[in-house]
């Protein structure tokens, strides 16, 4: 079975989040227009091309935070409770605005923004693969996983050895 710890990559040295980054990256998309909390999780997972989405558990605390911060207001439209910045929250984001570029420089550099395109491309194959894998080879006999298998190492070592390069 798959250890999320081992796919699909190792741990990173560096961290994306710090405590408390979310804050600044909600109230700058927030600066943009009013939103509710799904909007907000679709707007970041779009900043981030697809590769993180921030969860619900993230997401609404920090809002409430910023509400009882008096950074956010909230109201209810179409059973949605909608959030605008306040001009508190817009003066705490200017004054703050040296660490939320820091925290904008260390999202875009998390990962090799060049190369986004081709990575979500590798993931998508590897979530084919793996839909493959979970369908076929319950059915399939020893020897014909053990094929699939040799063939699964072979790949795994040709990829490292062209990444290493």
């Amino acid at each position: 079975m798959f250890h999320r710890r081992h796919f699909p990559f190792p741990p990173r040295q560096e961290r994306m989040f710090h405590k408390g980054d979310f804050k600044y990256l909600i109230l700058d998309l927030l600066k943009g227009k009013p939103s509710y909390g799904y909007e907000i999780i679709q707007a970041l997972e779009g900043r981030f091309h697809g590769f993180y989405a921030p969860s619900a558990g993230v997401v609404y605390p920090t809002l409430q935070l910023l509400e009882e911060l008096g950074y956010v207001t909230a109201y209810q439209q179409d059973a949605k409770k909608v959030y605008t910045i306040t001009e508190e929250g817009k003066k705490f984001l200017s004054e703050q605005e040296e660490v939320a570029e820091e925290i904008k420089d260390r999202v875009h550099n998390w990962w090799n923004p060049e190369s986004h395109a081709e990575i979500h491309g590798m993931m998508h194959e590897l979530g084919e693969l793996g839909y493959i894998m979970a369908h076929h080879s319950r059915k399939a006999d020893a020897e014909t996983l053990r094929k699939v298998r040799d063939i699964i190492h072979k790949a795994k070592g040709d990829i490292e050895s062209i990444l290493k390069q």
